[in-house]
């Protein structure tokens, strides 16, 4: 009798490569909007294409790739993922080596984007519920999730850092300075495909038959706290992309910050993401999700209005990192500071959105979870709208759009998460 326990920790390291891998290439877009704004000479709304293509990506893939786990399990979605990935970061790579006009070296640099948006989404989908089945469920499978996402935080820490000490001078910086992250990308696509494509995996999920369902009168969407809920991850992703997105720009283009000092400041904004998530699983269990979103947006509220009114000419020291990731103290303008500091505010609002906003949904979860992938498109189009504000107005005054944004997460947080519709079944 077969009683040997399969060793799975060749295919979970590769899942723990690709939770890292969807912070870099996510990330990537960040540093990329100095070298477009460099390199084309746009505008900060056009800088933020990039990314808003990335982003939007989600609204078009978030249910496919929902329905694709399902219909071809977790090995082959997450081997698709892998190879739309390679092709996504392979064309951002293309588009700092063709040559031809700025209309074209941009149109192929935001087909790159778009098209590693498709992968990220895809991969976001899968590497989940991937490791807690590799883990086995349980206390296992969670601590799996968690090591991931502490990956995924080092990997958003670490690419503005290492690009911007890539690019050097801004006023020379062109795509092709990022090609060193590029080809790292690539590279770790393409081992982890080659792992997981020679590797067993469990498929518990996986439909076996096309049964017949009777359509159900009822949807996540006939929740009102569901609907505010994916209103509220919608602004989150926006939120918490903007903030240090428009202030690289900021840094770098107003303040005169050189681009290295620039990205580890801005790193540090993504390590306080990862402080403020190693804390919030520390006290998860004793502090309801709605009492710690509440916390989290007033903060994030007094710390953005502090970064708005504060005069930029004010400097304080703080520690960052140095572009030896290591930590070091610098002066900086108090604003950027105040807007630093709001890492530890974002890094815990998507556990609490998401728990809320399908607490009582029963049945419905799983449908929701993939309508949450297609808000996730936040994150292009609000950061998108902030640079355009920022062009017509200024770098401080854009921050009340992220002000507005933390606010309506205050409200779900207060009022809006109520479930109002105990009365729908979901057993």
């Amino acid at each position: 009798m077969e009683t040997t326990k399969k060793n799975y920790a060749l295919p979970i390291a590769m899942m723990f490569a690709l939770f890292f891998m969807i912070a870099f290439v996510t990330g990537l877009q960040n540093p990329m909007g100095l070298i477009i704004k460099s390199q084309f000479q746009v505008s900060n709304f056009q800088s933020q294409l990039g990314n808003f293509a990335n982003f939007l990506a989600y609204a078009f893939m978030g249910i496919p790739a929902g329905l694709l786990l399902q219909r071809i399990g977790y090995k082959k979605t997450a081997l698709a993922a892998i190879v739309v990935g390679f092709a996504g970061v392979g064309v951002t790579f293309l588009s700092g080596k063709v040559q031809g006009s700025n209309n074209l070296i941009f149109s192929v640099y935001l087909t790159g984007a778009f098209i590693s948006g498709f992968s990220m989404c895809m991969l976001n989908t899968v590497v989940n519920p991937m490791l807690n089945t590799l883990g086995g469920g349980g206390k296992k499978g969670n601590q799996l999730i968690q090591f991931g996402g502490t990956l995924n935080s080092i990997g958003q820490t670490i690419i503005p850092v290492f690009v911007g000490y890539l690019m050097g001078d801004i006023a020379s910086a062109k795509i092709s300075d990022a090609t060193p992250a590029l080809l790292i990308a690539m590279g770790i696509f393409a081992l982890a495909f080659i792992v997981l494509a020679s590797m067993r995996i469990p498929e518990p999920y996986i439909e076996k038959s096309s049964e017949h369902k009777t359509k159900d009168k009822y949807s996540p969407l006939s929740f009102r706290h569901f609907v505010l809920g994916i209103i509220a991850i919608f602004i989150y992703v926006g939120v918490e992309v903007g903030i240090p997105n428009i202030s690289n720009l900021f840094m770098t283009n107003k303040l005169g910050i050189d681009t290295t000092m620039a990205g580890t400041i801005v790193g540090t904004y993504w390590f306080l993401m990862l402080v403020g998530r190693m804390a919030g699983a520390s006290v998860g269990s004793k502090i309801s999700s709605r009492a710690m979103l509440t916390f989290v947006a007033s903060l994030g509220l007094l710390l953005v209005l502090a970064a708005i009114v504060s005069p930029v000419d004010t400097k304080v020291m703080m520690p960052i990192f140095k572009s030896d990731i290591s930590f070091g103290m610098t002066e900086v303008p108090i604003s950027i500071m105040f807007l630093i500091l709001c890492g530890l505010c974002t890094s815990v609002m998507w556990g609490g959105i998401f728990n809320l906003a399908v607490e009582g949904l029963g049945k419905y979860t799983a449908a929701a979870s993939g309508i949450f992938m297609v808000m996730v498109c936040g994150g292009g189009i609000l950061p998108a709208f902030q640079g355009w504000v920022a062009d017509v107005t200024s770098y401080l005054t854009s921050y009340w759009v992220v002000f507005a944004g933390l606010l309506y997460i205050l409200f779900y947080a207060f009022a809006g998460s109520k479930n109002v519709n105990k009365d729908i079944p979901t057993e």
